[in-house]
């Protein structure tokens, strides 16, 4: 087996040389320069002793820059690390640590981030610095576009399919872990999740993708990934899957989420594909559609083949409103760092479950006796995911024993979402252990109360958290936002908590709702349940 992100892209690179590969801005790379580009950039990798298994941070916004910097590691079999730009100092500096990161390419605008924490990493032998007109240069001879200028493209090289991939994911308590694969597998299922989405066969190697990209010609995915390239739903979904079938992958270089500026990308590359995080993306991006159509001025959409949401629940009421305004695909991707994207449900029709996936083959539901749970039986278990499952976490034996372990011969992946399994063999999603509220002896997953608050038509969003209760042990606590003045006028606690009742069983209700201007999510889309806790126990005067 031959599979290599570097071989499969050097092969597309030959077969589609001028088609693009990268759109930001004003910038466009074709797939020559932007192969070009990456041997270039590996070869002052090289210059500074980096070689297999070398570690390159990415400490970038959803940059070309990022894209090339990630293609250069994969060249010199090295393996390149996301680093989250939210980070502060002791945060960075533990996860460069960990990944045992050589060379940092960071963005201008944290030049003095870096200055702060370089002494703090003896690993470190180069931070290149992509310009964005926002800091002076630690290292004139470092600039990005200079090493790239200067150097020579690294010649191709044979690389092994055992290669290791590693993404960081930070999840919702605890440090950063990297969670490690495969680089070939990974590879291959991304490769084959692109082939099948188009119809098409898988290549069986890599000497066959070049007869891949001929069969899919002019009908290669464009794709908008409107999440971070640092968080595996934009970098897996947006990136790797539409690069690996030869597609163009267009970026915005702004932070955070403008659903006019999204919608107009749309309409001027005629992108086939976006790639959102949930709620968080698609509400904002519903509500500008439907502004455009109210002025008389709407957006073209009808280049959209699908919208893929991973991560977090998508409600069914934005579904149907993003429907009205398009015929396409709205696929539901259920997993997470740790694997589990083979199992999906797509949506042209919702029902009112917004949790609800097929089982597919390789995915399972298990006690924590590792019995397996009875379809309709009611009985709630622990998602497990086989097939393309990681090596384990990087420098973490025992973590990585308690999430992939094997059953009856089998090795599974436990990122630790809680599910029952219908009677027809669906299951529903209930959410993750690691913030499930105990109260009065009973499992309260936050993601079902979220989405029961956010049916209400004042709300915009919501998240969910335990606080101490000296009756209960812990009480449910909503955090949530209004969708404009007119519901901060209309709406009062007492109302919202009656209107949950319609959708939850009594012990689920919230028992207090606190009015926030803004509820804050991570940069991905996903639930910053920490920021939660914290704001939910400064204001009710909680000890943390």
């Amino acid at each position: 087996m031959d599979f290599h992100f570097a071989t499969a892209w050097e092969a597309i690179a030959d077969t589609v040389p001028a088609r693009p590969a990268i759109i930001c801005n004003d910038v466009t790379r074709a797939w020559r320069d932007y192969d070009d580009r990456a041997a270039r950039l590996a070869s002052v990798y090289g210059e500074f002793g980096l070689g297999p298994d070398s570690k390159v941070g990415l400490y970038l916004h959803n940059l070309p820059e990022y894209l090339e910097a990630q293609y250069a590691a994969f060249k010199i079999r090295g393996c390149p690390i996301n680093v989250n730009y939210r980070y502060k100092a002791d945060e960075l500096v533990y996860l460069l640590e960990n990944a045992d990161v050589e060379v940092i390419v960071y963005q201008a605008c944290y030049a003095m981030r870096i200055w702060e924490i370089r002494d703090r990493l003896p690993k470190v032998k180069a931070c290149i610095q992509v310009d964005d007109g926002t800091e002076s240069l630690l290292d004139a001879s470092l600039d990005f576009e200079r090493c790239i200028r200067n150097a020579s493209p690294m010649p191709r090289i044979e690389r092994d399919s055992s290669d290791m991939y590693m993404l960081y994911t930070g999840g919702t308590t605890g440090l950063p872990k990297g969670v490690m694969y495969p680089g070939g597998d990974f590879c291959q299922t991304l490769l084959t999740m692109g082939a099948a989405g188009r119809g098409l066969e898988p290549p069986a190697s890599v000497s066959e993708v070049p007869a891949l990209i001929e069969q899919i010609g002019d009908a290669a995915p464009i794709a908008l990934p409107a999440c971070p390239l640092m968080h595996g739903t934009g970098m897996w979904l947006g990136c790797f899957v539409t690069m690996s079938i030869g597609g163009t992958v267009v970026l915005s270089s702004k932070l955070g989420l403008d659903p006019d500026e999204l919608w107009s990308l749309v309409e001027k590359h005629r992108v086939s594909d976006v790639v959102i995080v949930g709620d968080a993306f698609a509400k904002p991006m519903l509500a500008a559609l439907d502004g455009a159509k109210a002025r008389g001025t709407p957006y073209d959409i009808s280049s959209i083949k699908q919208i893929i949401s991973s991560g977090v629940m998508w409600s069914a009421e934005t579904k149907q409103g993003l429907l009205k305004h398009h015929d396409m695909t709205l696929a539901d991707i259920m997993g997470s760092t740790e694997g589990g994207m083979g199992s999906n449900v797509t949506t042209r029709e919702m029902d009112s479950s917004t949790a609800k996936f097929e089982l597919s083959e390789g995915v399972r539901v298990f006690t924590e006796e590792d019995r397996e749970v009875v379809p309709g039986s009611g009985e709630m278990g622990l998602l497990a995911t086989s097939g393309n499952v990681p090596l384990g976490y990087y420098k973490d034996p025992e973590k990585s024993a308690a999430t992939f372990r094997e059953i009856d011969g089998v090795r599974y992946s436990f990122p630790g979402d809680f599910a029952t399994v219908e009677a027809d063999g669906s299951i529903t999603l209930l959410g993750r252990g690691s913030v499930c509220i105990n109260t009065a002896g009973e499992k309260v997953f936050p993601e079902e109360v979220e989405e029961a608050v956010k049916r209400h038509s004042s709300i915009e969003d919501c998240l969910v958290v335990g606080v101490p209760d000296e009756r209960f042990g812990e009480r449910v606590v909503a955090l949530a936002s209004f969708r404009d003045a007119l519901g901060i006028e209309q709406l009062a606690e007492a109302e919202l908590i009656d209107f949950t009742r319609e959708h939850l069983a009594g012990y689920k209700l919230p028992k207090q709702v606190l009015f926030v201007d803004r509820v804050q999510r991570l940069p991905n889309g996903k639930a910053d349940y920490k920021w939660a806790k914290r704001t939910a126990f400064a204001e009710l005067g909680v000890e943390a």
